[in-house]
């Protein structure tokens, strides 16, 4: 029993090491139904509009920018920081 220990313990040690490293940059989305709220706090950021289906994010000027049902805005930075993508889809 203590040479199986032994063994699995550098293996445990790089499993718990890999979980905390892979959480270090997601942090919680501020999330907003207002585009007015969602440009006062995000100062020096844009606001930008999540698509929850597609895991994208669309810049104001773009023809989905607020559109939707499952969407909401938040700030740039934090959306990307959360693994969303910038839009394909062009400016209007």
């Amino acid at each position: 029993m203590n040479r199986l220990a032994g063994a699995l313990a550098p293996c445990l040690a790089l499993l718990l090491l890999g979980a905390g490293a892979g959480g270090a940059g997601a942090q919680p989305l501020s999330l907003y139904k207002d585009e007015a709220v969602a440009r006062l706090q995000c100062s020096g950021d844009a606001v930008v509009w999540l698509d929850f289906n597609t895991r994208r994010y669309y810049a104001a000027g773009q023809a989905r920018y607020g559109q939707g049902r499952n969407g909401v805005f938040t700030c740039r930075n934090q959306a990307r920081r959360n693994g969303y993508r910038r839009s394909i889809f062009g400016r209007r």
